[in-house]
C-alpha cells in the first residue's frame, strides 16, 4: 500500500500543522543565532527536548557564545555535561567551538557541506543548523523523522541499513517545500530579528521534529490528531508497531569492572580517563579486573595496605554492551598519600564533586554512598 498524499502536497499539510499545533517555545527557538541552534541541536541528539533544557541553559549562561566555549578549559566543558550522557558530543562539542574560531572567525559556515565537515556535525544535524540559522533548503533525517517516514510511505526495512537510508534521503528530498526566492534572499538582520516571518524551511524542518516528537513516537502515537492520519500508511494498516522495522537484535555483551572509593575523611580520590573510549575525558574512580588487582592499586595509591568493604553493585547500559561495577570502599585513617595528586589524579571534596565531569554511574555510586560514611 501507498501513502494516499502527493509529494507536493505533503510539505504545505506539514507547514500549516506546525505554525498551529508545533512547539514554539523552546527556549533556543525564535533565534537565528548559529551558535545556539548548533548547541541545541548537538544537545538534542538521543536526548529528550525535557533533559536537554537546563544543560542548554547551564552552558549559555556559562559559555554565551563560540569564542567562551573555545577558550573553556575540557574539564570545565566535561564537568557542565556530566549527567547528559554520549560524552563523545561533548568532547567534540569543544573541539568544533575551537575549529570554529580558529578557521572561521568565530563564524558559523552557511553551507551544509561545511557544517557537515566540523567535528560532531553529520549531515542530517548540518541541515538542520542551516535551516534554522540561514533559511537554507536542505532534508534531515534524525531518528524521529525515519519514523514519520516510515510510517507515512509505509517504509519496509531497518532505517539504519544503507539501502533503506539511501532510499529515505532520497523521499526526504523530494518532499521539501518549493524554494521560496523571496525568503532565501533575506538579510542576516531580518532573519535575526525577533518576531520576524517563519520561512517555510525553517517551518518544515520544526514540523518533521515536532511531528516525530509529539504525536508520531515510538509507542503509542497519536494518530487522531496527524494531519497525515488519512494517507499514512501504518495508520490505515494497523502497522504503527511494525514501523519501522526494529533493529536486528544482537547479544549484547557483558563486560565487569571493579571500581575503588578511595576516601580519606570527607575526600574521595579521582582518577580522570584516557581522551578516548569508554568515557572519554571524564573523571571516574579507580578500576581494576578483580580484587587482588584493586587491593593491589589502593595499596599504591594509599601507601599502604587496606582493608576494602563491598558496597552494592549497580550496572550501566551502553549501546553495544552492558557493564557491571563491583565498587568496593576503602577508608584512610592518615592523609592522603601526595604521591597521588598529579595531573591525572585528585583528592576531591565530596561537596565538591559536582565540579567534575563524572560518568552518571560513578557519580550515582558516590550519592549512594551510606550518610555516615560522608
Amino acid at each position: 500500500m501507498e501513502a494516499n498524499i502527493e509529494p507536493d502536497d505533503f510539505a504545505p499539510r506539514l507547514i500549516a500543522w506546525q505554525r498551529t499545533h508545533g512547539r514554539h517555545e523552546l527556549p533556543w527557538q525564535r533565534s537565528r543565532d548559529p551558535y545556539r541552534v548548533w548547541l541545541s541541536e548537538i544537545m538534542l541528539q538521543q536526548t529528550q527536548v525535557s533533559t536537554v533544557i537546563p544543560y542548554y541553559l547551564k552552558f549559555l549562561a556559562r559559555f554565551p557564545h563560540v569564542h567562551a566555549l573555545a577558550a573553556a578549559a575540557a574539564d570545565d566543558v566535561m564537568a557542565l555535561w556530566s549527567g547528559l550522557g554520549y560524552y563523545t558530543r561533548a568532547r567534540n562539542l569543544h573541539r568544533c567551538a575551537q575549529v570554529v574560531v580558529q578557521q572561521y572567525g568565530g563564524a558559523f559556515p552557511q553551507t551544509v557541506e561545511q557544517l557537515a565537515a566540523l567535528p560532531g556535525i553529520g549531515r542530517s544535524t548540518a541541515a538542520a543548523i542551516a535551516a534554522f540559522s540561514f533559511g537554507v533548503r536542505s532534508p534531515i533525517l534524525d531518528g524521529n523523522v525515519k519514523r514519520v517516514l516510515a510510517r507515512i510511505f509505509g517504509i519496509d526495512g531497518f532505517p539504519g541499513d544503507k539501502r533503506v537510508e539511501t532510499a529515505m534521503w532520497a523521499l526526504a528530498e523530494s518532499l521539501l517545500p518549493a524554494a521560496d526566492d523571496a525568503s532565501n534572499d533575506a538579510s542576516d538582520d531580518v532573519r535575526q530579528r525577533e518576531g520576524a516571518p517563519v520561512e517555510p524551511i525553517v517551518a518544515y524542518t520544526q514540523g518533521l521534529m515536532d511531528l516525530g516528537a509529539t504525536l508520531c513516537v515510538r509507542s503509542r502515537p497519536d494518530c487522531g490528531r496527524c494531519p497525515f492520519a488519512h494517507a499514512c500508511v501504518a495508520n490505515l494498516t494497523g502497522r504503527q508497531r511494525e514501523l519501522p522495522a526494529a533493529r536486528p537484535r544482537k547479544a549484547v555483551p557483558t563486560r565487569r569492572t571493579m571500581m575503588l572509593v578511595l576516601r580519606s575523611a570527607d575526600q574521595v580520590l579521582l582518577e580522570k580517563r584516557p581522551p578516548l573510549g569508554i568515557w572519554g575525558g571524564l573523571w571516574s574512580l579507580p578500576e581494576a579486573p578483580d580484587v587482588d588487582g584493586l587491593a593491589a592499586r589502593a595499596a599504591q595509591l594509599s601507601g599502604a595496605p587496606v582493608v576494602l568493604a563491598p558496597l552494592a553493585p549497580l550496572a550501566h547500559t551502553f549501546t553495544h554492551f552492558r557493564l557491571e561495577i563491583e565498587p568496593r570502599l576503602a577508608q584512610l585513617v592518615d592523609e592522603p598519600r601526595a604521591a597521588a595528586r598529579d595531573a591525572h589524579t585528585a583528592w576531591v571534596r565530596l561537596d565538591a564533586i559536582g565540579d567534575y565531569g563524572l560518568p552518571a554511574p560513578v557519580r550515582k555510586l558516590l550519592d549512594a554512598l551510606d550518610g555516615t560514611l560522608l
